[in-house]
């Protein structure tokens, strides 16, 4: 008997490393190399994601350190090269600005594949481009993603709705 615990996605399986979302703007994985376009959109849009990922996830904190957004965009980057969890940048075509982000997860609780969730920088809220992204996520997850059962936090129920579902039990290994 097997103590391995379970892939969360099929091992073979590639994540994408661009994908475009409208003619001007793409989705690529991050990494600490991006803390100088990530450091300055996370700080101008701290209030309202805090406001949306503060409860469930303690994050942004208050005061983000350039060293403490480095820190937390190689984590992200080693979950990506071990296809844990996906941090995707919404860039502008010569990268010149991080304009949101998209969160691939595991679940962390019942009921779902995958705990999905994206946002865009304050200038972003209710323009064409946020409108767009919110169209091509389900669509994007839904053609190129293994997933069979994925739950768009903040879209399909509240964060308070995802944090009052029970947590996923995680088999001992």
């Amino acid at each position: 008997m097997s103590t391995a615990p379970t892939p969360w996605l099929p091992t073979a399986w590639a994540h994408p490393t661009r994908v475009a979302v409208t003619d001007g703007h793409h989705l690529r994985p991050m990494g600490p190399a991006d803390v100088d376009l990530d450091l300055p959109a996370v700080r101008a849009s701290r209030d309202r994601l805090w406001e949306i990922y503060g409860q469930a996830w303690g994050w942004p904190p208050a005061e983000l350190s350039r060293e403490a957004d480095v820190d937390d965009l190689a984590h992200h980057a080693a979950e990506i090269e071990a296809h844990e969890s996906f941090l995707y940048g919404l860039f502008d075509a010569d990268e010149s600005a991080l304009l949101g982000c998209v969160y691939v997860d595991p679940p962390a609780k019942v009921g779902a594949d995958a705990d999905i969730s994206w946002w865009v920088v304050e200038g972003a809220v209710g323009s064409a481009l946020e409108a767009a992204l919110d169209a091509f996520v389900p669509a994007w997850i839904a053609a190129g993603w293994p997933l069979e059962r994925p739950r768009y936090v903040g879209r399909d129920l509240t964060w308070q709705q995802w944090l009052a579902l029970p947590d996923l039990v995680k088999e001992n290994s």
